[in-house]
């Protein structure tokens, strides 16, 4: 299911939060003189949504990028700016916030049995495997439920192909709007999308870790696919490969991206009947495929109109 993919473009941020189990366990050791980062330039798409008093701009972000990749500008850049206010998925919290709702949330019920025994004999070999490559021992998830294992799987990879953290969009959108003094406001919270994992039943929580399995060795080939969808402006051939990596768990879809996407068009037609300009930035999936929210907002006769650059 192209989970790693789907997370960086996509799903809920709140994966890419954990670092104690991923980022920093994968990261590989800094050269001693890193070569200069050659610039890329990127078009992504830009949408507005407008009345008399109000307008909104939807930018679909990516979640992990690699430095040099020239997005923040033109179009976006000046759309950013003419907004009062910066609307993103979720305000990342303080570390301690963090451990504390992971503590909360993400452990096993007791008497579970280690993970790798519950995943179908087929697959752990290669999970212990993917473990193992990530430099994470798979005992530290004993306690833990599937979905943390799932999670860790779909980002700890990153690091060692070149990707940063700090490059995502939403560190670059936060930030700009910290230094304009822009106030910033989260669509969700980190509790919330942390349930939406340790909410699914552990059948669904196994199928999911699976998955991450079975991607894991094509994680470079997958992310860089939709990153240069993104890159190129193209939300239509980014939306195919989302539904191709989808059909196999539909259940997971609708919890990450169908549910979500009809919730924050709604969100959207509130906002306007307030004045104002906002920018507002969510995972790229979420603005792509049959049930983006553009779609969900013409279901209401709410028009989603493309800027052009």
């Amino acid at each position: 299911m192209k989970l790693k993919s789907l997370f960086a473009v996509a799903a809920a941020p709140i994966a890419l939060l954990f670092s104690p189990l991923a980022w920093s366990q994968a990261a590989p050791a800094a050269p001693a003189a890193a070569p200069a980062v050659q610039s890329r330039p990127a078009d992504p798409a830009l949408w507005v949504v407008k009345d008399a008093d109000t307008t909104i701009y939807l930018f679909g972000t990516v979640h992990v990028l690699k430095p040099g990749l020239s997005w923040f500008d033109s179009a976006v850049k000046a759309a950013f700016d003419k907004s009062d206010t910066l609307v993103l998925e979720l305000i990342e919290p303080d570390p301690a916030a963090m451990q504390g709702l992971l503590v909360k949330t993400a452990m096993a019920p007791a008497g579970s049995k280690p993970i790798a025994e519950q995943l179908p004999a087929e697959r752990r070999d290669a999970y212990l495997k993917a473990m193992a490559d990530i430099g994470v021992p798979p005992a530290a998830f004993d306690a833990l439920q599937p979905w943390v294992a799932g999670i860790t799987l779909s980002v700890a990879g990153l690091p060692k192909l070149g990707y940063d953290p700090a490059s995502g969009a939403e560190k670059v959108l936060t930030a700009a709007a910290k230094d304009a003094g822009k106030p910033i406001i989260g669509l969700e919270t980190a509790e919330q999308q942390l349930g939406y994992f340790a909410s699914m039943p552990p059948a669904l929580q196994l199928a999911f870790l699976g998955s991450a399995v079975e991607d894991y060795p094509k994680l470079g080939s997958e992310l860089g696919r939709m990153i240069d969808q993104w890159a190129a402006g193209d939300p239509e051939a980014l939306g195919a490969t989302m539904n191709e990596g989808m059909r196999d768990t539909p259940e997971l879809a609708k919890i990450l991206l169908t549910d979500r996407n009809a919730r924050w068009a709604k969100w959207i037609e509130a906002r306007l009947q307030k004045p104002g300009t906002v920018f507002l930035a969510v995972g790229a999936g979420h603005l792509a495929g049959a049930d983006s929210v553009q779609a969900f907002l013409a279901r209401d006769q709410v028009k989603a109109e493309r800027i052009r650059y």
